[in-house]
């Protein structure tokens, strides 16, 4: 359970530097940097310290990378424009959660109690009270049709690459291994998103499609990508991980949720974005939610 939380809190952080990053580098050299910076970090760590790719996981969790890390992080990426930031992280936290659960009910067997699946709906009903869009504030842009189904591509790879990790750890425990190592398989999940995403964005430029320039050029932008590497894929990712290692995925992602709402005091302190009430009830009732899956865990 502490790996979830400061997955929250790590991926939280990460988003004020995303943010900056895309402000000071644009979208392609920002999202393309954190992960090759996370990936020289992690791997530097996986072969020195770690297993490198000895493990009988390896396979697994590369492909869990492809998965979620490359096809769901490309789904988000397309739906933004589409559904705008609001209305897609509520379709991909509150969609990602039940999806892992339930796949991995069906693949490897796990069972959640009454009273987990209960408290983590409650987490979920916080995250989507907080976020749902409303008349006072809609969404930024016009909605279209397909950005849902992108919306739902992005949940379902970010759900399904959970359980894939979670059979990666199985394997690597049926070889007679200890429990994976948090770093070490948060870099065979980067190396795999990563090589999707590079693609990605060549064959975005390829085809001149516009992406998010620098507003705000600064030559020394470079330090906010790897502030964002940092928090986001190296910390958070390897916590994520660590979870994952120990806890079923339908525990995780509803913790895991509640990133953009602990962003709220975060964004308030640092960049003065005034929470609304309804955010603020939203983030109570999803607090109280993970502190109860916390009693019952």
């Amino acid at each position: 359970m502490l790996g979830a939380c400061l997955t929250a809190l790590f991926f939280a952080t990460s988003i004020i530097f995303a943010n900056r990053s895309v402000r000071a580098c644009g979208a392609r050299t920002a999202n393309i940097g954190r992960l090759v910076v996370a990936a020289v970090l992690l791997g530097g760590y996986a072969h020195g310290l770690g297993t490198g790719f000895a493990s009988a996981s390896t396979g697994w969790l590369l492909f869990s990378g492809m998965v979620g890390m490359g096809i769901g992080d490309i789904a988000v990426f397309a739906a933004l424009p589409m559904l705008g930031s609001r209305l897609t992280v509520l379709m991909v936290q509150c969609l990602a959660a039940p999806i892992a659960a339930l796949t991995e009910w069906l693949w490897l067997g796990t069972t959640l109690s009454t009273a987990q699946v209960g408290w983590s709906s409650l987490i979920l009903g916080g995250v989507a009270l907080a976020l749902m869009p409303s008349r006072r504030n809609p969404p930024r842009v016009q909605v279209k049709p397909l950005g849902f189904l992108f919306g739902f591509i992005g949940a379902l790879g970010q759900g399904l690459g959970a359980v894939i990790s979670r059979q990666g750890n199985f394997v690597a425990l049926a070889a007679g291994e200890p429990a994976i190592n948090g770093i070490t398989a948060a870099y065979h999940r980067i190396l795999g998103g990563l090589g999707l995403v590079v693609i990605f964005f060549l064959v975005l430029a390829l085809l001149k499609r516009p992406l998010t320039p620098a507003t705000n050029p600064d030559p020394r932008g470079w330090r906010w990508y790897v502030a964002h590497a940092l928090a986001g894929p190296v910390l958070g990712v390897s916590c994520y991980q660590w979870a994952l290692a120990h806890t079923p995925s339908g525990i995780v992602l509803p913790i895991v949720a509640t990133t953009p709402l602990v962003a709220i005091p975060l964004t308030y302190w640092l960049e003065g974005d005034r929470p609304s009430k309804r955010s603020i009830l939203g983030g109570i009732v999803a607090v109280a939610g993970c502190i109860a899956l916390t009693l019952v865990r």
